[in-house]
C-alpha cells in the first residue's frame, strides 16, 4: 500500500516530456560509479559504457539515467567520482550540451534532490589541466520521475528509479547509507552482500517487483525502472513492467531503448569475433515491440501479480 502511495506521489510531480515516432531514448540505471578502487563495480564496465555513450550520442538518442548513476552513499564527495570516471562525465557532458541528458535520482544518489548540492557539484568542475573552471551539466535539474507522453495517443510511460516504498532504501535510507558506507562496503570486497539491497536478495526483489505490477494494474501505465538490477521485458500478455537492469554486472550492461515508436531491451558487452578479436557489441535481447501495444487502458493482461 505504501509503495503505491509513494509511486503515485512521484508520478503526480514527474517531469512530463512529449515524444513521437521520431523520438529516441536510451534508459540506463544503477551504474553506481565509484572511486575506481576494488569496491567500484562500475570500473570494469567503463570501456563498454563509453562505447555505448558514443553510439547513442552519434545516433541522436536522449540519454536518461534512471537513478543511482553515482554511488554517493559511499562517496558523498562528487569530485572523487568525477575524477575517477572523467571520460564518462565528458561523454555525458556532450548530451547535456545538446539538451539530451535527463537525470533521475535514486536512493544511492538521493543527494541530487538538493538544489544546492547539484549546483555546487554538477554545474561546473575544476579542470586540473587548464587550471580553470569548466561547465559540466550547467543548469541541469535532476528529477524523481519522468513521464513520457505520446503526442498522438496520449499514452503515458512512467519512468522512476523504483526505490519508492522500499522501507530500508526509502524511509530509512539514512540508516542504510551509513551501514553501507562504514560496514557493508568493506565486507562486500570479500564476498558478503548487503541484505537491504534487492539486487542480491531474491525475496526482497520479488516483493518489490510485485508492488510495481500492482501499481501498473491499478493505474494502467507502462513502467520503466531500475533499483532491482534485474533486467525485465514483459512477455506476451504480461503487464508492461520494464527494468533497465544495471551497469555493474560482470557480463556487461543492459538498457532499454525507445526508437521508431518501438521499445526494446539491449545488452552491451565484450565479445570475441571468429578470429578471436575482442569487440564491444550491442545486442538486442528482447523486442522491438510497438509502444502502442502496451497502452493498457482498454486491454486485460494476464499474470497481474
Amino acid at each position: 500500500m505504501f509503495t503505491d502511495k509513494r509511486l503515485t506521489a512521484a508520478f503526480k510531480k514527474a517531469k512530463i516530456e512529449y515524444f513521437d515516432e521520431n523520438s529516441k531514448y536510451i534508459f540506463f540505471s544503477d551504474c553506481h560509479r565509484g572511486d575506481d578502487s576494488i569496491s567500484d563495480e562500475f570500473a570494469r564496465n567503463q570501456p563498454v559504457f563509453l562505447r555505448a555513450l558514443e553510439y547513442y550520442f552519434n545516433n541522436g538518442y536522449i540519454y536518461v539515467e534512471v537513478g543511482d548513476g553515482d554511488e554517493l552513499w559511499e562517496y558523498p564527495d562528487f569530485k572523487v567520482i568525477r575524477l575517477a570516471h572523467n571520460d564518462v562525465f565528458l561523454g555525458l557532458k556532450k548530451f547535456s550540451d545538446e539538451k539530451r541528458l535527463l537525470l533521475l535520482y535514486g536512493n544511492h544518489n538521493i543527494y541530487l534532490k538538493s538544489k544546492y548540492y547539484v549546483k555546487k557539484n554538477l554545474y561546473q568542475y575544476y579542470d586540473e589541466y587548464n587550471q580553470e573552471m569548466q561547465d559540466l551539466f550547467s543548469g541541469i535539474i535532476p528529477y524523481e520521475a519522468l513521464v513520457l507522453k505520446k503526442k498522438d495517443t496520449g499514452q503515458e510511460i512512467f519512468i522512476v528509479h523504483g526505490h519508492q516504498g522500499d522501507l530500508m532504501n526509502d524511509q530509512l535510507w539514512v540508516i542504510s547509507m551509513f551501514m553501507l558506507r562504514y560496514f557493508w562496503r568493506y565486507l562486500h570486497v570479500v564476498g558478503f552482500h548487503n541484505p537491504a539491497s534487492p539486487a542480491k536478495n531474491l525475496y526482497k526483489r520479488h516483493k518489490i517487483e510485485k508492488s510495481y505490477k500492482k501499481w501498473i494494474q491499478k493505474h494502467k501505465r507502462m513502467l520503466i525502472c531500475g533499483h532491482t538490477h534485474r533486467p525485465r521485458f514483459p512477455k506476451e500478455k504480461e503487464l508492461p513492467y520494464f527494468n533497465s537492469g544495471c551497469a555493474i554486472h560482470t557480463k556487461g550492461i543492459t538498457g532499454i531503448e525507445i526508437t521508431d515508436g518501438k521499445i526494446l531491451m539491449v545488452d552491451w558487452r565484450i565479445r570475441a569475433d571468429e578470429e578471436g578479436t575482442l569487440q564491444i557489441v550491442r545486442t538486442v535481447v528482447r523486442g522491438p515491440e510497438p509502444i502502442d501495444k502496451y497502452n493498457i487502458k482498454d486491454f486485460k493482461f494476464k499474470n497481474c501479480t
